[in-house]
């Protein structure tokens, strides 16, 4: 698996092997704007994490998954975490919890 220092490092490392869309959580959804996709978390797989920590700002720690839906998009989901982390549904933080365990 790729090491990235930053997250823009990490972001522009995976766009150029392919992760090119943006996801974002919507509920118990990723969504992408461009194209128009929602996923559930039955129709995508996380094949990266890539986990990032500021020991000086704690506002400033961020997860990055690199995720493929099942029709083979491809795209990053950035996510705080911390103090601004925002709540996901359930089921995306158990597919994440799952998938995180899995790789250690």
């Amino acid at each position: 698996m790729h090491t990235y220092e930053t997250v823009t490092e990490a972001i522009n490392g995976l766009k150029q092997r392919g992760y090119t869309l943006d996801f974002n959580l919507e509920e118990n959804e990723l969504i992408c704007f461009e194209p128009s996709l929602r996923l559930h978390p039955e129709d995508f797989h996380i094949h990266e994490v890539h986990r990032f920590e500021d020991n000086t700002d704690p506002d400033d720690q961020a997860i990055l998954f690199a995720i493929e839906s099942k029709e083979g998009h491809r795209g990053v989901l950035l996510n705080a975490y911390g103090a601004k982390n925002d709540s996901m549904a359930d089921a995306l933080v158990q597919k994440l919890k799952i998938f995180y365990e899995q790789k250690k």
